[in-house]
């Protein structure tokens, strides 16, 4: 697990546990009920990982053909709905559309660890491709017994086996007839379909549910309804460890239907609709002890003064190395928090019958949250369900489950289900954010443009993305935890973003110092073929060695590798000196992620990703001060705008010959540091902070 997957190393936010009275209701009249401890909370996790070995973990089919693929991954807008069906229809070779995909649902799927870390298409498509192949093998098994037959020659196509020399014919729901499929997947033997057989994955197809999300028929957590369903809001402190003194409630308590719940710390009000519960939050009198915290504009220093950096350190081989340089480069680059401004804040609708809590939640880890919940009421994981709907994006910032604990506590004492949407501020506040660093690079070159001293050090950003794929004998590449003033965890391609940022800026800046072009550089210093590939396929797209040199323009370049898959970026920008306006005129990427799954929406994961990335580069950033949020909403936190996209050409690389990766994180670590080049380029002024603040709009 990444370090900087820090909100997983968190102990749990809440802990309610049941009073006497609550735990004889739970309980029923004369029956004992032992609530498990940590050892006992940890076997059940344990047991409950086991993944099924059986087809009909994965997949059932259904008396008219249908067929419906069960898998804890979660459908955050990243389109895995789509190439997991896919995946299930190649090998299966049954039309799309007669695919069901179940998803996410603690009480129906397998367990899963979570959607992050692009592990979906390189773990979770070939275990399902695996119980698909299995399943057809049966199938063609029971078709041959039932005609007396041998399976070879026999073949399913379009949901039915056929028979071509008889003209037999069984669709697979007659071969089923409901019945499960419970052969183990590994004694079949199945055959995966080789990549040049592919008839369904490699190609481009529609979201699955496009229709549903285009007409506004996909319910989202926040658009469910229950019979007698009532609202929640949650009191917040007024600034991080702030601590509750006195609590005055009875202007609250005057409003019709509102109820007020407090637990320790925690206040919550719930109400027959989002109105009166607002209304009620806002007339509670509370008074509160803050605490001192660090500000923004210290936050870099104060990050180094609370970590275990030593700059003074060094090794025998790298003071050799850098004695044998002809140029030495010592630069420093910081990235801030950032938020992840998700499309839906989180939500969650909880509702408890017969001692059994169901929580309908947006979350990256359905499984997780289950686990969050019953530590938080003491409960077995088996009296607790997570239900993931489709949920409006994540990008790695909805991990935690604090939304459906907090409407679970307030389901439980108001007795009714409720519904808890957290509004766009609490979101920017309290959610954590992509981790700040520091890092240091030293670096050292021969005369010849070649690397021979690279000293690289990450203060609190994280280790994802850090090792250099650039050729250099001597080096020294370490991670630094520090003390974060702020919440902090997991973000789209994790500490890549950052690290990528520092390295390829700074293998830019000790090129221009030999006189070796950025390109030519990076070129003389790789091996990695996939790499290269990327890099020359980028630069041959964007006509780098014929690049138009102007007075305010500017190019940068910039490459990456992360999660098994590569990205180049060709920038061109615009620079006006007068008004220190800056356009981004055009960006080329080409990626490889292995065997492309479904190009076109690869190509848009990829555009996606970039046009995010735009966001980190030049305009996000938290500001704080004394643990509160200054820019906790989209009028003042500043992401990227649709006129802010500028020409955009993305060049795939089919590697049909290599397994799929993950394409989720990689396409946006290398876009940052492609534009820094470029201002540099344009403007021959360095920056080495982002967001690059002086040079947008």
């Amino acid at each position: 697990m990444e370090p900087e997957r820090y909100e997983l190393q968190e102990a749990s936010t809440y802990s309610f546990p049941l009073q006497r009275r609550e735990f004889l209701k739970l309980a029923g009249g004369g029956v004992l009920v032992v609530l498990l401890g940590p050892s006992a909370f940890a076997q059940r996790t344990r047991a409950s990982q086991d993944l099924p070995e059986e087809v009909s973990g994965w997949l059932h089919i259904d008396s008219q053909g249908a067929v419906s693929v069960f898998t804890g991954k979660a459908e955050v807008g990243q389109n895995i709905r789509t190439s997991l069906a896919q995946a299930v229809a190649e090998e299966l070779r049954i039309p799309l559309d007669s695919i069901k995909m179940i998803m996410a649902d603690t009480d129906r799927t397998p367990y899963d660890r979570g959607t992050f870390g692009s592990r979906t298409t390189p773990y979770m498509a070939p275990q399902l491709r695996r119980a698909a192949a299995a399943a057809r093998e049966v199938l063609l098994e029971l078709a041959a017994e039932r005609w007396k037959t041998e399976t070879e020659g026999l073949r399913i196509e379009d949901g039915a086996v056929t028979d071509p020399k008889s003209g037999r014919k069984l669709s697979l729901g007659e071969l089923t007839q409901e019945k499960q499929i419970d052969r183990a997947i590994s004694a079949v033997g199945a055959t995966l379909t080789d990549s040049s057989q592919w008839k369904v994955l490699g190609n481009s197809h529609a979201k699955v549910n496009g229709r549903e999300f285009v007409t506004g028929k996909h319910r989202f957590t926040t658009d469910l309804r229950l019979p007698n369903l009532h609202f929640g809001k949650v009191l917040r402190p007024p600034a991080y460890g702030a601590r509750l003194l006195t609590l005055d409630d009875q202007e609250a308590r005057r409003i019709e239907g509102v109820r007020i719940i407090r637990d320790g710390d925690f206040v919550g009000v719930t109400a027959p609709d989002p109105e009166r519960a607002e209304q009620a939050a806002n007339a509670l009198n509370v008074r509160w002890e803050t605490v001192t915290h660090p500000s923004d504009d210290e936050l870099f220093r104060y990050l180094e003064e609370n970590s275990d950096f030593d700059p003074a350190q060094t090794t025998p081989e790298l003071d050799q190395a850098f004695n044998q340089s002809r140029a030495i480069l010592e630069t420093t680059y910081t990235v801030p928090y950032i938020a992840h401004v998700p499309l839906e804040p989180r939500a969650a609708v909880a509702h408890w019958e017969n001692g059994r809590l169901t929580v309908w939640t947006g979350t990256q880890r359905p499984f997780g949250v289950r686990s969050e919940l019953a530590g938080a009421f003491g409960l077995a994981e088996t009296k607790v369900r997570v239900i993931v709907p489709d949920t409006g994006s994540g990008y790695g910032g909805k991990h935690t489950g604090e939304a459906a604990v907090e409407a679970a506590r307030l389901a439980r004492d108001s007795k009714y289900p409720v519904k808890l949407v957290w509004t766009r501020k609490e979101e920017f506040t309290w959610a954590y954010f992509r981790p700040a660093g520091v890092i240091r690079v030293r670096s050292g070159v021969s005369r010849e443009g070649k690397l021979l001293a690279w000293d690289f050090q990450n203060i609190n950003s994280g280790s994802a993305g850090i090792e250099s794929p650039y050729l250099c004998k001597a080096r020294r590449i370490e991670f630094h935890r520090s003390d974060s003033p702020l919440r902090q965890g997991s973000y789209r391609a994790l500490a890549a973003t950052a690290n990528h940022f520092a390295r390829e800026s700074h293998l830019d800046e000790i090129a221009l110092s030999v006189g070796v072009d950025p390109l030519d550089f990076r070129l003389k210093n790789l091996d990695d073929e996939r790499l290269l590939a990327v890099l020359r396929k980028a630069a041959e797209t964007f006509d780098w060695s014929n690049r138009e040199k102007k007075e305010r323009i500017g190019h940068g370049i910039a490459a990456g590798t992360e999660k098994g898959s590569y990205v180049a970026n060709c920038v061109t920008v615009r620079f006006e000196p007068s008004t220190r306006q800056l356009e981004i005129e055009k960006i080329v990427t080409a990626y490889e992620c292995g065997a492309i799954v479904n190009p076109r929406h690869l190509e848009n994961q990829v555009e996606g990703a970039v046009l995010m990335g735009l966001g980190g580069a030049l305009y996000e950033a938290i500001r704080f001060r004394n643990g509160q949020i200054l820019n906790p909403r989209l009028s003042l936190y500043r992401v990227p705008r649709f006129s802010d996209v500028p020409e955009l050409q993305t060049v795939l690389i089919n590697r049909a010959d290599l397994p799929s990766a993950g394409a989720g994180e990689t396409p946006i670590i290398a876009i940052a540091p492609a534009l820094a080049n470029a201002i540099f380029d344009a403007t021959g002024e360095r920056c080495r902070s982002l967001p690059l603040r002086d040079f947008h709009s």
